[in-house]
């Protein structure tokens, strides 16, 4: 706004010529700051465009990126035995004919997505105006301006950034590709290209995910769907939604109608006609936790080597054999299907009220839908709906009494993971808990091995004896702890290896209090491959600390590998898309036990088998193993973990939610998870394709066989009326029997107690 000048200032100034010359140089100044900082601004602008335009181009895709447009390659996963067990990528693309694609797929897509498609030169101008208008008068973006030639851009060489420099970018971007394609050519890539939800990329495999059909076979209603799903594919999935799924069909039959694309009678013909939805979901392949459990390291290995397993065609070798895979898928099928019969019928929801009502809190508040909710009262009512509904509530019930499994078979020697169940939904669901790798739980009598190894080293033979009877422990916070059998029995004195045969409880507390002190006990469990912490309590005697299943297995196999811990391992090799080595992996091994203590342990695991808590396995499998069962108090979790010279394997068998559990003997790992390792291993040795070696575990040089005195656990006199054969570290060996040393006392029962050892 202009200056306004008082009466006494135009006075003077043309009455006084001093004070009129002054007052134009002031004015001349001030025209001249007003013209430089116009100057500063402008110039200011100007470099701001040149700058921004420079960066804009800077983002475009070269000539050759579009003439030869860089695809996106599916990294392959290959078993032991050259089998391809799985495939990662972003985009499940099956390719179509555009000239094979029914002619109404076409139309419906220009009717709905860019009505002036055969026009335009790839961009709208007067559609992105009114789309402009639009979104100005609602505040908000609403309108949607881009072409498809628009789209194509964006989903070929952009990203879906809402910003304008990607706007921009895809304008140019689009003007380009259709400087370089025809428009049919246009179509066919973008038909091949776009999204339409659950993976699938590309009409062709939408067609066959939705409707199991091809491209080629697609009815009127079911491209007028696909069609409507571009909008929004979750929106309008017709697995999910299929009330919106025949809404949005309708919107675009009435799009093809007002263009002239259909007649009335065949608008009429096809609103009515069945979508006839035939979801032909992705198969979970073989493995598929093992497969997960490879994806998520080769994850973590994309940061250090620089690579996408999603896009750059990697060759992934595996240790994993196709053959013994489905061996062991069939193992649990065939147990846990007639498991959880008997368990369905045994259970009692009554009776279980608490965990009902807490795994039913649980779900509802893991769900999106409440998750999403904005407001307390929303949320009250979205659990309140919940809590009351039938369907939900037996949703979780079956859920919470699903019997759950973890197996993993791995070679000793090598640390090859050979097989891999780890959950037994394992053919419904892909991504879920991993019951090998991703839980810790209690492993029972599972863990006594470990107390029983330390008792050994020390020089203490499978003979030595202990007494059954009840003790009292007194823990760190005051209370008394006295362990009980399973059985409820005791007795007088139990040799280690019957001990461990038969799992009595008393005698392996009394074992870690007198013979193997607890502190080496842990030390012994962690040197073997157990990675979890676990708490110096004599309890642990009894299994109390959590482990890891694939870790159990793994430290059972240093008893089958002569002392040695080999670190397992899943993947042996990566390939880039040319063939030259990313990574190689090797066995990792490292010698924790002698041989001597190895085979002696293994040699007393073989009788839990033969006649102990692991019999159940002879149904089954009649080669040479050893092994132990493991079950936690109530019967919340069920293991046998279990080898032979070739192979050791692990089964854990339980709940998701611990307070659910068997309700009785049958919850026993001898009876719940004994069984699948068996049928496991007997199938996998009658394949005369896998090859595997009939051989018995070798008594090693160190480890002798001697005659003794049943009753002392010396070495046998010809005077001692019981003599039994046991093994020995040569080491260790006993001396003579000191009570049977003549005729005279050759019914002597008093035994010397632990003397000689």
């Amino acid at each position: 706004m202009k200056r306004r000048y008082s009466k006494e200032e135009m006075d003077r100034y043309f009455n006084d010529p001093e004070y009129r010359k002054s007052a134009r140089g002031k004015k001349g100044n001030s025209n001249k700051q007003k013209i430089a900082l116009k100057l500063g601004i402008w110039s200011a602008v100007l470099v701001f465009v040149v700058a921004y335009g420079f960066y804009v181009v800077s983002g475009l895709p070269s000539l050759e990126e579009l003439e030869n447009p860089k695809p996106e390659l599916a990294t392959r996963v290959l078993s032991a035995d050259g089998q391809v067990i799985d495939q990662f990528y972003l985009k499940n693309r099956a390719v179509a004919d555009i000239k094979e694609v029914p002619h109404y797929v076409v139309d419906a897509l220009i009717s709905t997505e860019d009505k002036k498609f055969y026009s335009h030169w790839g961009i709208d101008p007067i559609r992105i105006l009114s789309a402009l208008a639009i979104d100005v008068v609602h505040m908000r973006v609403k309108e949607g301006a881009s072409t498809i030639t628009q789209q194509l851009a964006r989903n070929l060489y952009l990203n879906q950034d809402v910003t304008l420099t990607r706007k921009i970018r895809e304008a140019i971007t689009a003007v380009q590709i259709e400087r370089t394609y025809t428009k049919p050519e246009i179509l066919a890539m973008y038909l091949n290209d776009v999204y339409f939800g659950r993976g699938a990329y590309g009409v062709e495999s939408a067609a066959q995910l939705y409707f199991d059909e091809s491209s080629s076979d697609l009815t009127l209603p079911q491209a007028a769907l696909l069609v409507g799903m571009l909008r929004s594919p979750g929106r309008y999935d017709p697995i999910a939604h299929p009330t919106r799924a025949v809404a949005i069909k309708d919107v675009v039959l009435k799009n093809m109608l007002d263009d002239g694309k259909l007649t009335e009678e065949a608008y009429d013909s096809a609103r009515k006609a069945p979508l006839n939805v035939k979801y032909h979901g992705p198969s979970t392949g073989l493995a598929p936790s093992f497969v997960e459990m490879v994806r998520q390291d080769l994850e973590r290995k994309a940061e250090k080597y620089g690579f996408d397993i999603y896009r750059d065609g990697l060759t992934v070798y595996t240790t994993l054999d196709s053959r013994m895979q489905a061996y062991a898928d069939t193992a649990v099928d065939q147990h846990i299907r007639e498991y959880q019969k008997m368990f369905d019928s045994r259970w009692d929801w009554s009776k279980n009220q608490a965990t009902l009502l807490t795994a039913v809190d649980k779900s509802i508040k893991d769900l999106p839908e409440y998750k999403d909710a904005t407001s307390d009262s929303e949320r009250n009512a979205i659990y309140q709906r919940l809590q009351a509904d039938t369907s939900f509530v037996d949703s979780v019930k079956k859920a919470e009494q699903t019997v759950q499994v973890g197996f993993v078979c791995i070679d000793p020697k090598t640390g090859y993971i050979k097989a891999m169940v780890g959950s037994s939904t394992y053919r419904q669901f892909r991504y879920g808990l991993n019951h090998v790798t991703q839980i810790a739980r209690q492993p029972g009598s599972a863990f006594k091995p470990f107390v029983y190894t330390v008792a050994i080293d020390n020089g203490y033979a499978p003979s030595f004896k202990l007494l059954n009877q009840p003790v009292t422990i007194v823990m760190p916070d005051g209370t008394r702890w006295s362990p009980k059998n399973a059985d409820g029995e005791f007795g007088g004195e139990v040799t280690l290896r019957n001990a461990l045969k038969y799992s009595i409880n008393v005698v392996a507390v009394r074992a870690i209090q007198e013979i193997a002190p607890v502190r080496q006990v842990i030390d012994y469990a962690h040197r073997m491959g157990i990675k979890t912490y676990i708490p110096p309590f004599a309890s642990i005697a009894m299994g109390t600390s959590l482990v890891v299943p694939i870790q159990l297995a793994s430290a059972f196999g240093v008893f089958a590998n002569e002392g040695i811990l080999t670190k397992p391992i899943a993947i042996l090799r990566i390939e880039d898309k040319n063939g030259n080595v990313i990574e190689e992996n090797r066995t990792q091994s490292t010698e924790v036990l002698s041989k001597q203590t190895a085979y002696i342990m293994t040699d007393m695991l073989r009788g839990v088998i033969q006649g102990g808590t692991g019999t159940r396995v002879r149904n089954y499998f009649y080669l040479d193993c050893a092994g132990k069962t493991g079950t936690t108090q109530d019967f919340g979790d069920a293991w046998f973990e279990g080898y032979t010279p070739q192979l050791v394997a692990g089964v854990w068998v339980g709940f998701d939610d611990d307070r659910v559990h068997f309700t009785d003997w049958d919850g026993q790992g001898g009876r719940a998870a004994a069984p699948i390792w068996g049928i496991f291993m007997r199938d996998v040795y009658d394949d005369k394709s896998i090859g595997l070696p009939i051989t018995s575990f070798i008594q090693p040089e160190g480890v002798v066989t001697a005659t003794i005195c049943a009753q002392t656990g010396m070495l046998a006199t010809e005077f001692c009326p019981d003599k039994v054969s046991e093994i020995f570290n040569a080491k260790y060996l006993p001396q003579v029997c000191n009570v049977h040393t003549s005729p005279a006392t050759a019914g002597n029962q008093k035994s010397s107690g632990k003397i000689g050892y």
